[in-house]
């Protein structure tokens, strides 16, 4: 074999074709599914009750987008770290720890008495989101039996699930019952820490035990490492654009409606979670349609194609905005399964790395994007933003200058 003056890092063994049916373990991705679904449901807690803080403490839009920075920083800088050195020392119960640190944010917020408390009880949330998604996306891909795309799609689709429950379970309980019935929600992360102490036995044994088998080898070929990082570049730029949009929804739709459409705050709630739970179903879609026809096609169609839709969004009625946020929600949401997948098979052998890297470079374009937007609301007003944010999707066709990937196979 020939010798390349820009050596692709070290391709990552999985498991051969031949074994992929048997060993896609769906149990396991069913179990990690859910614990993503618990502890995205309890991290979006901390957006669905902006309303009650904004009013509870007399908060701007800049202070609620720094609520946001805070919770999506700390997640977004500890989260490469951990997958860089859970990468070289795999931590199987660093799952439930991460998730003690999310409980003890939650009871922290639960019981604030101060904007300061509130930051610190964000900042908690973050850090157990640091801990557990790198190591959870690693069990994703372990499970998945070669069928990559499939693993991401069922591991997030249980994080947007969670994501789209946050809102309306603060419509039902915490809107009513106030600040102090968050603690409520402590009993989802004591069932998370259940769940995740069986997944840790289940790592620890399988990643042992995988050991000697007849592996098929997934690597970027004929790509330099320049190409490499062009196209990783490529990938980040396609997330700063989703989830910067993804932000205004996130932190601030529930005033728009308020605003524009003198929505009560259950009713705009409710909205909130139709668009989450759009994006969940679109999560689900995204992964296994880029197994079968290629991620790229998947990432360029999902970002790209989602444009139409955000720019007609700031000028249509009530009806029409719950129509056009349902479509933008179901096809935006396809593209972060794709990337992250295409993402790791550019960069073999680094799975904790790059999933680390991606989940947190999303969490941190959230938060930068909560706070600037933020921000941008008191300085304009709130349907202002989304007339602003309707031209990021544009960014999709960049998208185009993504390599082709191909997979080499060895016995």
């Amino acid at each position: 074999m020939k010798t390349s003056t820009h050596p692709l890092p070290r391709a990552t063994a999985i498991p051969d074709k031949a074994d992929r049916t048997d060993s896609t373990a769906f149990k396991v991705l069913g179990a990690i599914s859910f614990s993503h679904m618990l502890n995205d449901m309890i991290q979006s807690l901390i957006l669905a009750i902006y309303p009650v803080l904004k009013s509870g403490f007399h908060l701007s839009f800049g202070q609620i987008g720094l609520i946001t920075l805070v919770y999506q920083i700390t997640a977004s800088l500890l989260q490469p770290v951990v997958g860089l050195y859970t990468d070289r020392k795999p931590q199987p119960y660093s799952l439930p720890i991460g998730m003690g640190f999310t409980l003890a944010g939650l009871l922290l917020l639960s019981i604030a008495p101060n904007f300061g408390v509130l930051l610190l009880a964000a900042a908690l949330v973050g850090t157990g989101s640091s801990i557990f998604h790198p190591e959870s996306s690693r069990v994703a891909r372990m499970a998945s039996g070669g069928r990559h795309g499939l693993a991401q799609s069922l591991f997030q689709v249980g994080g947007n699930l969670g994501s789209s429950f946050g809102p309306l379970l603060a419509a039902l309980i915490i809107v009513p019952y106030g600040q102090g019935s968050i603690a409520w929600f402590s009993l989802a992360a004591l069932l998370a820490i259940v769940v995740l102490v069986q997944i840790s036995k289940w790592y620890a044994v399988h990643r042992l035990g995988s050991r000697g088998k007849a592996t098929r080898v997934v690597t970027a070929v004929n790509l330099s490492r320049g190409k490499v990082t062009f196209a990783i570049g490529i990938l980040l730029l396609l997330i700063f654009s989703k989830y910067f949009y993804l932000a205004s929804i996130g932190s601030y739709f529930t005033f728009y409606l308020i605003s524009k459409f003198h929505l009560s705050v259950q009713s705009a709630q409710v909205h909130l979670f139709v668009f989450l739970f759009a994006a969940a179903v679109g999560t689900l879609i995204g992964g296994p349609i880029g197994d079968r026809i290629g991620r790229k096609y998947v990432i360029w169609a999902s970002i790209l194609g989602v444009a139409p839709f955000t720019l007609m969004l700031p000028y249509v009625n009530l009806f029409w905005t719950g129509i056009l946020v349902v479509i933008i929600g179901l096809v935006l949401a396809s593209a972060f399964s794709a990337i992250l997948v295409f993402a790791q098979e550019l960069i073999p052998g680094k799975i904790g790395m790059v999933s680390g890297l991606f989940f947190g470079f999303a969490f941190g374009m959230g938060g930068i994007g909560a706070a600037a937007l933020g921000h941008l609301a008191d300085i304009t007003n709130i349907e202002y933003v989304y007339k602003v944010c309707a031209f990021l999707p544009l960014l999709g066709v960049t998208a185009i200058f993504l390599p082709n990937m191909k997979r080499a196979h060895h016995a």
